[in-house]
């Protein structure tokens, strides 16, 4: 199919869309790799930063943090190739994209979930400085992590295994662009993901309000250094929760482009589907190293050490 054409359908009944302005296509498209590869890099270079130091692999909050950098990175390069399959219109088989969707799937309730166990750990080390090391040692800490990856991807999981159950074996041979909703072909099943996503969202408000409520509380009572404290925890959990609010919503963003698709302008559908890409996706996952890279002394101490030896080996070289 050329790049003139606006849309297509396979023979399952799916649209398969490309841009009919090959010029905005382009220029959307190279403005996505601009705005992603710099976030790659920085991800890149702070797990570097978070392997070296042995200090920061010590504390859970780092430990954390690691695992959103590794998420994101992932998240954003999969996404990224999907972002150039729709520029260069290249349809895989449905088997094919399952993978990828999966993990796509997957990688972006990572850091949603992992900001709330950092929250959660916040709030035990501001609030309960004394059961700090007994909940968040180390071993507890990674088992925290294992179940923050587990219950990520226990959702596609069981999306899948919904789909295996009404779906035929000729769609794994239809082409398609490897997006999640390829699995989601039921309308009772796209109602049962977003009753099932109101439901995650109450739980996390919950959460998120008590925590703040509880370091907020804390930062009042406190004074000198554990009010300091307090109040820098609650501010950082201020950026969490901004966060988690772009990641939410990032995972609304097919339902808004589903709404704008039945309007029939395809155009306006994929300038709306690349903006939620840059604007969620990608914007979102911005966050973190601003919290912790930007904004946490001992890491960002670790960041400029590393980048002052990198600039002058550079200059040794030269």
């Amino acid at each position: 199919m050329s790049d003139n054409s606006s849309q297509g359908r396979n023979s399952s009944g799916g649209r398969l869309f490309t841009g009919s302005d090959p010029v905005r296509l382009s220029v959307t498209t190279a403005l996505a790799q601009i705005l992603v590869w710099p976030f790659v890099y920085i991800d890149i270079f702070m797990f570097v930063v978070f392997l070296k130091r042995r200090v920061l692999r010590a504390e859970p909050r780092y430990l954390l943090f690691a695992q959103t950098l590794i998420a994101d990175t992932a998240f954003l390069l999969t996404t990224n190739f999907v972002v150039i399959t729709y520029q260069v219109f290249l349809l895989l088989p449905v088997g094919s994209c399952l993978p990828l969707s999966l993990l796509m799937g997957g990688l972006t309730h990572v850091s949603p979930t992992t900001i709330i166990a950092m929250c959660l750990e916040r709030y035990v080390a501001i609030c309960m400085p004394l059961r700090h090391v007994n909940i968040f040692s180390p071993g507890r800490t990674m088992g925290f992590i294992a179940m923050v990856w587990l219950i990520s991807f226990s959702k596609p999981f069981i999306d899948f295994m919904i789909f295996l159950s009404y779906v035929t074996k000729s769609y794994f041979d239809q082409p398609a662009f490897c997006y999640y909703e390829i699995i989601l072909l039921e309308d009772w099943h796209m109602i049962l993901r977003g009753n099932l996503f109101i439901l995650n969202y109450v739980l996390v408000l919950v959460i998120l309000v008590f925590c703040y409520a509880s370091i907020m509380h804390v930062a009042r009572r406190a004074s000198g250094d554990n009010k300091q404290a307090a109040s820098k925890g609650q501010r950082t959990l201020l950026l969490h929760i901004a966060q988690l609010v772009l990641c939410t919503l990032e995972v609304t963003g097919p339902l808004i482009e589903a709404r704008v698709l039945e309007m029939g302008n395809v155009n306006t559908y994929l300038i709306v589907r690349y903006f939620n890409f840059l604007a969620f996706s990608v914007v979102s996952r911005a966050i973190s190293p601003l919290v912790y890279g930007l904004r946490d002394e001992k890491f960002n101490a670790a960041m400029r050490f590393y980048a002052k030896c990198g600039s002058s080996q550079i200059s040794a070289v030269k």
